[in-house]
């Protein structure tokens, strides 16, 4: 089961998943591939059979629900599914197609058949039991019950000129007068006993049965007759119609009437008016096959109408939609299960669909299990997957380089105006072609998710006439928020509107008061743009030097100033000793002596200067006299000599 969600859920019993019959090889291997999973498993099957080889042509259910009788091809066929055992009861086979069918019993005893060969056949359950030749082709098919009379409509024009409803009378087996109805002329250039292919036709037939059992039939003109079967004559015409008429339906209380045209329009009309109600157009542009009153569980009444492509389920009273339901496949014909919410579809496929809603009725007493089923999908929601297969065209197969496997490999298969390639195959061929497709790919999503975060990203920008530097700084603080206020802190509070206008309140960044607190902030004092402080050069610097040698020739004055009133750490020297007393130099700009080698460092130096506090030894030069030693100055030295001590005097 899946479910079609919105304000009316629509619960899809039973129905084909594609839009045509998949190939005969591939619908067995999903057959076999499906034996282990567990959604196939436990699968609904509401009726044993329900389904045709090619597709289906017309549903109906018997009044006292125990019976549906479906028409199908190919080969023409007829199933009767007996519903209390949820099984097909017996298939018959037909010599020809089946345009429409009527049930004359409360159950599924007797049918009427109007068959694509002009014959009119009667089954029972023991077989075909008549056949009746038609003077020319059915359109439509109608039964009634009070007269006992089958009523066609045919195509073409009568001998008087004039369209034909054949009248059939069941209890007599013979033709009665046919009620003549005015459906224009032929403007066919070849019109022959069938007239041309533009012949007029009497389209579509309903009776207002239980009520007062006025006929109504829709012509080509686009015009709707009322005839009075006690008397055999017409009572009214409804014209002014836009398209042909292809459906009508009398309202269970006979007051009313909906059609349906070739242009896709429903109108709904009182029987004691001439302008409709309401119209309704389905806007898919295709002819209304079906039209039926419902009556939900609530007692709320509806109208279904559908076509090729879509059933609407409108309100009665205004016309609007009330739900709507898209299958996958062409419809060929639509009923409704009395009593219930349960909507039949014969279509285009081997599947017939059923649909059930909830809010339209409850199940059928045959398929009461169904009611458990939706309470528990309420609030559920399925998706369908097919990655088994990949449909490629030939262009596509030649892009891929996969054009010489065609009739090759079992793995790619001939369908319609393509193959089936399998899901791997592709994959495999893709990444041959395009190795760095996943890179690719990947880059493309990293760059679409930072474009993304850039174009979300709100930046702060704020133009104020005094301080505007201050107001930069405060918003910079706020980038890695989610949302940048304007309004925060100073910014918004209205006590501090004059630092931002008024020119009084200007900071002043040269003076003393602001380097003490912002001693990071070196301000050009003509220009009063904050300076970046210079790097140390580098391989690195050079290549930019080129980029950036205007903007150091700007500040190169403002950095010789900025060096005079700087703070340098300078060296002094404490020998006090001696006359000459060297001046005192810059840490930096001292100049080093060669240090004394070691046997640790093996005399090597590292870095660009070394500096020592080791003491250097005097060289004596070559020639000098050695100065003699004078014993007279020991005494007189400072050091304290153990000789004058006054004990050793003594």
């Amino acid at each position: 089961m899946h479910i079609q969600q919105g304000d009316v859920p629509v619960y899809t019993v039973s129905g084909a998943n594609t839009a045509r019959p998949l190939p005969d090889w591939l619908a067995r291997r999903r057959k076999r591939s499906l034996k282990a999973d567990p959604e196939f498993q436990n699968r609904i099957e509401l009726l044993q059979d329900f389904s045709f080889e090619e597709a289906s042509a017309c549903v109906q259910v018997s009044e006292d629900n125990n019976w549906i009788v479906s028409t199908g091809t190919y080969k023409p066929q007829i199933h009767v599914h007996y519903l209390p055992h949820l099984s097909l009861s017996y298939a018959r086979h037909t010599t020809s197609l089946n345009i429409k069918f009527t049930l004359l019993s409360t159950d599924a005893s007797k049918s009427l058949h109007l068959q694509s060969d002009r014959r009119v056949e009667f089954h029972t359950p023991a077989g075909l039991h008549e056949t009746v030749k038609l003077p020319r082709y059915g359109r439509d098919l109608c039964y009634d019950r009070l007269a006992t009379e089958a009523l066609v409509g045919s195509v073409g024009l009568g001998p008087e000129g004039n369209g034909e409803v054949f009248r059939f009378n069941l209890e007599a087996g013979r033709f009665m007068q046919s009620y003549k109805v005015d459906v224009g002329g032929d403007s066919g250039s070849e019109v022959g006993l069938q007239g041309s292919i533009w012949a007029p036709a009497v389209n579509a037939i309903s009776i207002a049965e239980n009520t007062h059992n006025l006929l109504a039939f829709g012509t080509s003109l686009g015009s709707v007759e009322f005839w009075d079967p006690r008397s055999r004559s017409r009572i009214a015409v409804l014209g002014g119609q836009q398209g042909e008429i292809t459906a009508l339906d009398f309202n269970d209380s006979g007051l009313s009437i909906a059609t349906g045209s070739s242009s896709g329009v429903v109108k709904l009309f009182d029987m004691r008016s001439p302008k409709p109600l309401w119209e309704k157009d389905h806007g898919s542009g295709f002819p209304i096959k079906n039209l039926i009153h419902m009556t939900t569980a609530s007692a709320e009444r509806k109208i279904l109408s559908s076509d090729k492509q879509l059933i609407k389920i409108n309100e009665e009273s205004n016309g609007q939609t009330w739900t709507s339901i898209e299958p996958i496949v062409d419809l060929n014909y639509t009923t409704w299960v009395k009593g219930t919410g349960m909507i039949l579809t014969a279509n285009e496929g081997q599947a017939m669909h059923a649909f059930l809603i909830p809010q339209l009725g409850n199940s059928p007493r045959w398929a009461a299990h169904l009611d458990s089923l939706t309470e528990e999908m309420a609030g559920e929601v399925t998706t369908d997957n097919y990655e088994n297969y990949k449909f490629l065209t030939l262009p596509e197969l030649r892009s891929l380089s996969m054009d010489h496997l065609i009739g090759k490999t079992s793995l790619l298969r001939p369908y319609m105006h393509g193959y089936f390639a399998a899901s791997k195959l592709y994959e495999q061929a893709r990444l041959i072609a395009n190795p760095f497709a996943f890179e690719e790919e990947r880059a493309k999503r990293v760059k679409e998710k930072v474009e993304k975060e850039r174009a979300s990203r709100i930046r702060g920008n704020k133009k104020v006439k005094v301080n505007q530097r201050l107001v930069d700084k405060l918003l910079k603080k706020q980038e890695k928020r989610a949302t940048v206020d304007t309004k925060a802190g100073i910014l918004g509070d209205d006590r501090f509107n004059r630092m931002f206008e008024d020119a009084e309140f200007q900071i002043d960044e040269n003076s003393r008061e602001f380097k003490a607190l912002n001693p990071s902030t070196t301000v050009d004092p003509v220009t009063g743009r904050s300076l970046v402080p210079a790097r140390d050069s580098s391989p690195e610097g050079d290549d930019d030097s080129g980029s950036s040698s205007d903007a150091s020739d700007e500040s190169e004055d403002v950095s010789k100033s900025a060096k005079k009133d700087a703070v340098v750490m300078r060296v002094s020297s404490s020998n006090r000793e001696g006359g000459n007393r060297e001046r005192d130099t810059a840490f930096g700009s001292r100049a080093q002596k060669p240090a004394r080698a070691t046997k640790s460092r093996g005399g090597d130096v590292v870095g660009d200067k070394e500096m020592t506090f080791t003491r250097e030894p005097k060289v004596r030069e070559k020639g000098a006299e050695e100065p003699v030693a004078d014993t007279s100055q020991k005494r007189s030295a400072a050091r304290r000599s153990a000789s004058g001590n006054t004990l050793r005097r003594i």
